[in-house]
């Protein structure tokens, strides 16, 4: 199956701890890149993430994000140290007998470093859960990325199609061009007042045939129309071979263009110039 490298994929994920969101777009790039967006307290999992990346992916500029929203009311209870809290009231209370015993602020005594202390969150299991999500937003994203790309492939065989008309309206068209050719060369003879003889004027139709002789760049449009299609027909990661065949299929278009004698084969080789090129536009996209 041909993947495109434009696409674009979102999933939500909740639990007691919160909720959290993956994003992940990309767009054409000759390699594969990976970027990423992730909390400060996730930023540990990026290297999972990117060899992931790595293995489902063969080329394309990719943006991961994740936003995560933890739930106020899931964070750890708050724990009392006592022996601290009971040391630091002994010495509180000496303190204020010395100051005309002025009250204690229980706040403050609480607000001393190690007196109250939070329990940690599981972040293990959160991650887990993460990665989990993570793993379906990857999947919907090669999902859209395939679907992207079957469009292209009908868009391209459309094209390949259109290749097939206008090389055999060329094929077809030559007997008549050679034979028009013929005839215009004798005519010009007879308008100079000159009677050639038979082996002037084979030696002229010769040249003529060998300049217009356009069979073998027919020929080659065919075989890479259907080289093309069996490329497209393998699927994987092809966009670079793909890219390869519009160079060729531009080489015999280029030269058809060169050989054409007549406002129909013009037209013939401009067209096919257009269909290349809207194939070109379609694969630059293909992973």
């Amino acid at each position: 199956m041909i993947h495109s490298m434009t696409a674009f994929a979102r999933t939500e994920v909740k639990g007691e701890w919160g909720n959290a969101i993956w994003e992940i777009r990309s767009v054409n790039q000759r390699f594969l890149e990976t970027y990423f967006r992730l909390p400060e307290q996730f930023r540990g999992m990026e290297p999972v993430l990117r060899e992931r990346f790595r293995k489902a992916l063969a080329r394309g500029k990719v943006e991961c994000s994740l936003r995560y929203n933890a739930n106020a009311s899931a964070k750890g209870n708050l724990n009392l140290n006592q022996d601290m809290a009971m040391q630091l009231i002994k010495h509180a209370n000496w303190v204020n007998e010395q100051t005309l015993n002025s009250q204690i602020n229980p706040v403050e005594i609480m607000r001393w470093p190690g007196v109250m202390e939070a329990e940690e969150t599981d972040m293990t299991e959160i991650q887990a859960q993460l990665l989990g999500a993570f793993d379906q937003a990857l999947k919907d994203f090669i999902a859209a990325r395939a679907s992207e790309g079957k469009n292209m492939k009908e868009l391209i065989e459309q094209r390949l199609d259109a290749i097939i008309v206008q090389a055999e309206t060329v094929k077809t068209q030559m007997p008549e061009v050679v034979k028009w050719q013929r005839e215009k060369i004798i005519e010009k003879f007879n308008d100079a007042g000159i009677e050639p003889d038979s082996t002037r004027l084979e030696q002229e139709l010769v040249l003529l045939a060998q300049k217009m002789d356009v069979d073998e760049e027919i020929d080659r449009l065919f075989s890479h129309v259907k080289e093309t299609r069996n490329i497209l027909k393998k699927g994987g990661a092809q966009g670079r071979r793909l890219d390869f065949m519009m160079q060729e299929f531009n080489r015999e278009a280029n030269t058809l263009g060169s050989k054409s004698i007549n406002a129909d084969i013009t037209n013939a080789a401009v067209e096919l110039k257009v269909l290349i090129e809207q194939m070109r536009e379609q694969i630059q996209n293909i992973e």
